[in-house]
């Protein structure tokens, strides 16, 4: 089982602080620093100093970490075109000595593509581009050296491409799918997934929707024991109730209702209800910490339930 950091750095975070919630992730013995890619903050927060961009904040963590995996979850497919990500991705995996992983996804955050000038379609449109850009970049890191590779979609349209740089990872970067989508979702994560992420829900409801995606390989004629399941929650630990509730105001969750399938709670209770999680199929689990200044947060999770685990 894994154990993962997520970051959610649009609500104010630079560089250097998540350079240091990094190397902490990797002196700890975590498998991964995985950060969000939004480029407003969420609720009454300013987001000071502003966001940073996902790919370039991974760019600069690959060549200041050694070990742990780095990655997006996720990537909106409204935010880049899938050509210059591909090259983009491919870079950062050969930057890190082969250690990223992409998370795509069909975005959902209307205000920051309105702040940002992004076209934002509808739900169904948007799920089109996200398969095209499965396709497409895939394709274009699977193309072997040396041939060309062309896409013609709706949306997207590739001619003589050298498909080129080549990720390290072969055939490619694990890619992550993640969400509730009742049909589309699960039949892309069949389709092109090494990861299926369901996040921020009850263990009853990320039940049912590992559910559907195992049906979705079934139908596909995929084992469905070849796509790793994940989760992931906000996460809020304390060495006892005391502190727990500290740590808890600085984040705003209430300790008797978390909410939104939040984690908070003693060591104990921690690793209690990972291993719910662990028992419907989770494989990994992506411990989302919001206070990126507490890396003593980092070390007692490190400590106390990363052994465990």
């Amino acid at each position: 089982m894994k154990l993962r950091i997520f970051t959610e750095p649009q609500q104010g975070a630079s560089y250097d602080d998540l350079l240091a919630v990094a190397r902490k992730t990797e002196e700890c013995g975590f498998d991964a620093f995985f950060r969000s890619d939004h480029y407003v903050a969420f609720g009454d927060v300013d987001g000071l100093p502003g966001s940073t961009d996902a790919w370039i904040t991974l760019a600069g963590l690959a060549r200041e970490t050694s070990r742990i995996k780095l990655g997006t979850l996720v990537s909106p497919v409204t935010f880049r075109h899938p050509g210059p990500l591909a090259i983009s991705v491919a870079q950062v995996d050969q930057m890190s000595g082969g250690r990223v992983e992409l998370g795509l996804g069909a975005g959902w955050f209307e205000d920051e593509h309105q702040a940002y000038g992004l076209d934002f379609p509808d739900t169904p449109g948007r799920f089109d581009l996200l398969e095209e850009q499965l396709e497409l970049i895939t394709g274009l890191w699977d193309t072997p050296v040396g041939e060309k590779y062309n896409f013609d979609g709706k949306h997207y349209q590739l001619k003589n491409s050298p498909a080129l740089p080549k990720p390290i990872q072969q055939p490619h970067p694990p890619i992550i799918v993640g969400g509730a989508g009742k049909k589309r979702t699960p039949a892309l994560a069949a389709k092109y997934a090494s990861e299926f992420n369901a996040g921020f829900r009850s263990v009853d409801e990320i039940k049912t929707i590992f559910g559907r995606v195992q049906a979705a390989c079934e139908q596909a004629g995929r084992d469905p024991k070849t796509l790793n399941l994940s989760t992931a929650h906000t996460v809020v630990v304390g060495k006892d109730d005391a502190e727990v509730r500290r740590r808890a105001a600085v984040v705003d969750r209430d300790p008797e209702n978390p909410g939104d399938g939040s984690i908070v709670g003693t060591p104990a209770q921690i690793v209690d209800r990972l291993g719910q999680l662990a028992a419907i199929g989770s494989q990994t689990h992506y411990l989302q910490v919001l206070d990126l200044a507490d890396l003593d947060h980092l070390e007692l999770i490190a400590s106390d339930i990363l052994p465990q685990m």
